[in-house]
């Protein structure tokens, strides 16, 4: 069984990450430069993360024994996507890990019906929701909310994927079917100016520390490119740090999370989603803070004090997807950028295998 964990944890540790993907490799690499040995939990031997890590144990996510063997190497484990199995967290804390963020961030983060209603009652305002659970109820709450509207599965789906849009009423059932039969959520447009994102930590002792908004642009649901920070009014950030601090202390939270806002005409803000792990729209941060998102995420599950949040200058980030990243020569060339590529094996379309961040002058 793990030993207990004891906060701040030194250098020398080390920490477990369920997942091996891209996220899960830059914590990684993250946690090195601190001094951790970090063991990754991964159904595929050969994941980006495992390649830079002390330890790679190969299984599934809810493996009584994969589970097991990554206590006994970890006192505390934290994990790069939201969708880990809830048993596997379970089992953790049963033999004693502290796993971060806890339980109740994945369990919000998991339902996008019962994210909305979270996020209302933590005072963070969200579009017109209405869940359903069968056609007939999809079919009513399309003319409840009126259409056009989107609908989304419950469950799962990324980057674009789960959802679709519902033109008239009368369609909802269809829609309903075409995503499979499951429970779906149904949102009300959102009439905003931009997508705007706003990156956060919170450490085990409640410290708050926020990162500068990034204006985020997307093409086919997938995030394409990022520039932060972001021209708001200070009316604009200190709105989005309000947010941020009361989903954070809402939640209990410890660690980075990431958070998708909309900016209205009016000014003000609504949550889109909330993930609650390091997100594809605070990767500015490695070139543009001193601090960036993955050590920030590292300090905090660790109990260690937050790191400052400041910018350093305004950068853009670029995903580069599939067969883009055969493109690193250029920008590699390019003295203003920064290549970060993700080490998987096989581009496929749409695959996020690296990211670009280049210097786009001082603030």
């Amino acid at each position: 069984m793990s030993a207990t964990a004891r906060f701040p944890l030194p250098p020398g540790s080390t920490l477990g990450i369920l997942g091996g993907g891209q996220l899960g490799r830059m914590l990684a690499q993250a946690a090195a430069r601190l001094g951790f040995d970090v063991a990754i939990l991964e159904p595929e031997a050969d994941s980006p993360a495992a390649r830079v890590a002390a330890h790679c144990i190969v299984g599934a996510y809810d493996d009584p024994k994969a589970l097991k063997a990554l206590a006994e190497l970890c006192p505390v484990v934290t994990y790069e996507f939201e969708n880990v199995p809830a048993v596997a967290v379970e089992r953790l804390v049963g033999l004693g890990v502290e796993v971060a963020p806890g339980a109740l961030a994945l369990a919000v983060a998991q339902d996008r019906a019962a994210e909305k209603r979270f996020l209302n009652e933590a005072g963070a305002p969200t579009v017109a929701f209405e869940p359903a659970d069968t056609p007939e109820a999809a079919a009513a709450a399309a003319l409840k909310l009126g259409a056009p509207c989107l609908m989304k599965t419950r469950r799962e789906g990324y980057d674009g994927k789960g959802q679709r849009w519902v033109e008239h009423a009368a369609d909802a059932p269809a829609v309903f079917e075409a995503l499979g039969g499951r429970p779906v959520i149904l949102e009300a447009p959102a009439d905003f100016v931009r997508e705007l994102s706003v990156i956060a930590a919170r450490g085990r002792d409640g410290a708050v520390a926020v990162y500068p908004l990034a204006e985020n642009h997307h093409e086919k649901g997938v995030l394409r490119r990022s520039v932060a920070p972001a021209r708001v009014a200070p009316e604009t950030a200190a709105q989005a740090e309000r947010i941020a601090a009361r989903v954070l202390n809402a939640l209990d939270y410890v660690g980075v999370i990431g958070i998708e806002l909309f900016e209205m005409a009016g000014g003000k803000l609504l949550v889109n989603e909330i993930a609650p792990r390091v997100h594809n729209t605070g990767h500015w941060t490695q070139d543009g803070c001193e601090v960036d998102q993955f050590e920030q995420h590292i300090r905090a599950v660790a109990g260690w004090p937050l790191g400052p949040t400041h910018a350093r200058a305004q950068v853009e980030m670029l995903n580069l997807l599939g067969e883009e990243v055969e493109t690193w020569p250029k920008y590699a060339a390019e003295p203003e950028t920064r290549v970060h590529l993700y080490g998987k094996r096989e581009a496929k379309p749409g695959r996020k295998m690296g990211h670009v961040n280049r210097l786009r002058g001082p603030l």
